[in-house]
């Protein structure tokens, strides 16, 4: 949805203050908080076996939406000084003047202790690792002046839900959990490079930073690395956890739909390769689907 939509006529001061932070926080672009709630939902259904408990389920899919909005807030404050100079981004909030930085920040912290709010019914494990997700999530955004690996980054603060999802079920952190972790940074890494790619040129003129400009000619290569290593490290999931045809199942068509990225990135035209970006959610929903049919038709199995 663009900015012009948000601001077609007049409208109260109250209320486009409310949709120029809901633009800032990206709410109404839900790609972002499919891509985070898959892999925690994959690691919620690992951990209980099933079905997790409801209340669990409950704050960490809040927890993924608030701190999924607190992350492009505090983004989007720190890229204040680059939006304006990429097409993508310059009709930001922050981008235009429109929200001021002090605005931003209290917004990214009033969203932070909602999160926050939630994870305190937990037990003691968890709201320990959720303080290592507030750093990961506040440090994100700064790290592509300083390093072209932003988006191995961004992988680990995306999936940091997912020890954490093992904290809430099981009280522990267990192996399986940081194998799926693992899993997810090689998958973040990939799709963001994708999105890195589109705004390749965009950040090279800037001085900006990104797995897209540090693979140059063998993006393509190497994100097909990438993508191997990620399936790869989903089938020592699926052994380790004991999963079943429907899990494999779901893993195969992630297979194809990976393929079909590929296929209409070859070109690297900005066009597709935003859409192979945004394909990702039907991934990591598939992997999801295969999981929880697994469980449904055994009714509860090991998981390692």
């Amino acid at each position: 949805m663009s900015y012009e939509r948000f601001d077609t006529g007049p409208l109260p001061g109250w209320r486009q203050r409310l949709s120029l932070y809901w633009k800032l926080m990206r709410a109404d672009r839900p790609i972002g908080w499919l891509l985070l709630l898959w892999p925690t939902w994959w690691a919620l259904w690992l951990a209980a076996g099933g079905i997790p408990p409801l209340w669990t389920l409950f704050v960490f899919t809040a927890g993924v939406w608030l701190t999924r909005a607190a992350g492009c807030v505090i983004n989007d404050y720190a890229d204040r000084w680059l939006d304006p100079h990429v097409e993508r981004t310059r009709d930001r909030p922050l981008a235009t003047g429109a929200v001021r930085g002090r605005e931003a920040l209290a917004l990214f912290a009033g969203l932070m202790l909602v999160a926050f709010a939630l994870v305190l019914t937990m037990n003691r494990l968890t709201i320990l690792l959720s303080a290592v997700g507030v750093f990961l999530a506040a440090s994100y955004p700064y790290l592509k002046r300083h390093t072209y690996l932003p988006q191995v980054y961004l992988g680990m603060a995306f999936g940091w839900g997912i020890p954490m999802a093992f904290a809430a079920v099981q009280g522990e952190v267990p192996p399986l959990a940081w194998l799926l972790y693992c899993a997810n940074i090689l998958w973040s890494t990939a799709y963001d490079t994708w999105y890195a790619m589109v705004d390749r040129d965009d950040d090279i003129r800037m001085g900006s930073k990104s797995t897209a400009i540090l693979f140059g000619d063998l993006d393509l290569v190497i994100q097909g690395l990438l993508y191997a290593l990620f399936f790869t490290a989903l089938v020592l999931v699926g052994r380790q956890a004991e999963l079943g045809p429907w899990y494999w199942g779901g893993w195969s068509v992630a297979v194809v739909l990976v393929g079909w990225q590929f296929h209409i990135s070859r070109h690297r035209e900005r066009g597709p390769l935003f859409r192979a970006f945004l394909h990702n959610h039907w991934v990591g929903m598939v992997v999801f689907l295969g999981i929880a049919a697994h469980y449904l038709a055994t009714g509860g199995a090991p998981t390692g």
